[in-house]
């Protein structure tokens, strides 16, 4: 049968992926141009520019974030289950980065007090850097392993604590997930916005596109000396899901998945590829253009992640056993039959809708607009 449950399996980790991906790509610039508000925008109306230039478009890239973790709830509970209790102060922290999002957009302009404004403009800035920050971190714990354990009736144990999540391989981690998203950011507010704002961003594009492959490069050969997790009993990728009839080690790296399959080395590859192009482009004042090669960096670094990790989710630290793989922690055969058959059908209208609204906004925003409209400036 074509659509057994391994290959259900198997196809929903690629779709968790890709709407990931999604959010990195369209939500990742609005979190970059929050971090870079303080640092392109000098006066009230060029931070009015920037806030004008995702004013539009960031609620609706949000709905990636929202969806990625219904799937994650939908098609691998127990996952979800585990990472929403061993990552819970943390997930609170991002939650309040991103609620600091809506309410600096809709009250920052509602007083003429420059103070006022400054403060929000802070926090617009901290609601950038806090999640792009903390998505960063969480994939580096990922990698490193999570402490948590199950017991006989899967009752689940976190072993650790908010700080022990900030350890230096996963806080390089985070400033990865910094570095790429201002990267991100900043291509786009050079697409968007022109004279000495884009000046500015394309400055901007160059210093954070170098320390986006300056850090990935780093933390590849740090990943290079992290043991991996290997499931060394057989794998039941057609059985019910049951995280504990396994045998697992560290048996080696997690760039085990590259050696077996060289062609894998593509991905991590063409990061560095369209790094540089970006940066070319961007150089040449084709923010267009950039904004597509910054997608593809963004997107080869989170493939790399997962393609470095697959078939776990969420490796334990502490009870090797414990660990969540894609071919144990899924929900039944049917619920994801169900699941697909709804994606198939709503996935392509969230991105004709996408597409449209980029395209119908893809002018520049200016000062002259912003002071000819100011009724609907930020």
């Amino acid at each position: 049968m074509i659509l057994d449950y391994e290959t259900m399996r198997f196809i929903w980790w690629a779709l968790l992926g890709a709407l990931l991906i999604g959010f990195a790509i369209t939500g990742g610039f609005d979190l970059g141009t929050g971090i870079l508000l303080p640092f392109i925008g000098k006066t009230d109306n060029e931070r009015r520019v920037i806030l004008n230039s995702v004013g539009t478009t960031w609620e609706g890239n949000q709905v990636w974030l929202i969806t990625a973790g219904g799937a994650l709830f939908a098609a691998w509970p127990m996952a979800y289950a585990v990472a929403f209790s061993s990552f819970y102060l943390a997930l609170m922290l991002t939650l309040l980065g991103l609620w600091l999002r809506p309410v600096g957009f809709d009250y920052r302009s509602k007083l003429p007090s420059q103070e006022w404004r400054f403060n929000w403009d802070k926090a617009l800035f901290l609601g950038g850097f806090i999640p792009a920050l903390i998505f960063g971190v969480a994939f580096g714990n990922l990698l490193k392993g999570v402490p948590f354990h199950l017991d006989n009736d899967m009752r689940i144990f976190y072993d650790g604590s908010f700080f022990g999540l900030l350890n230096p391989f996963s806080v390089l981690a985070g400033l990865l997930s910094v570095a790429m998203l201002t990267m991100h950011g900043a291509v786009y507010l050079q697409l968007k916005t022109e004279g000495i704002m884009a000046v500015r961003s394309q400055t901007a594009v160059r210093l954070f596109t170098i320390l986006t492959l300056v850090i990935f490069a780093g933390a590849g050969f740090w990943v290079a000396a992290i043991d991996g997790y290997h499931v060394t009993s057989e794998v039941l990728s057609n059985a019910p899901s049951m995280p504990l009839n396994k045998m697992v080690q560290e048996a080696g790296l997690w760039l085990d998945n590259f050696g077996h399959y060289p062609v894998l080395w593509a991905i991590p590859g063409l990061a560095f590829v369209s790094g540089f192009t970006t940066l070319m482009l961007s150089k040449a004042n084709r923010p267009g253009l950039a904004f597509i090669t910054s997608s593809l960096t963004l997107t080869s670094v989170i493939l790399t992640a997962g393609v470095a990790m697959f078939p776990f989710l969420l490796p334990s630290s502490i009870a090797k056993n414990c660990s969540l793989t894609i071919w144990d922690a899924s929900s039944s055969l049917s619920t994801l039959k169900i699941m697909l058959l709804v994606t198939l059908i709503f996935l392509p209208i969230v991105l004709a809708y996408t597409s449209w609204v980029f395209k119908i906004m893809r002018g520049k925003v200016t000062v002259e607009h912003i002071q000819h409209n100011d009724h609907t400036a930020y």
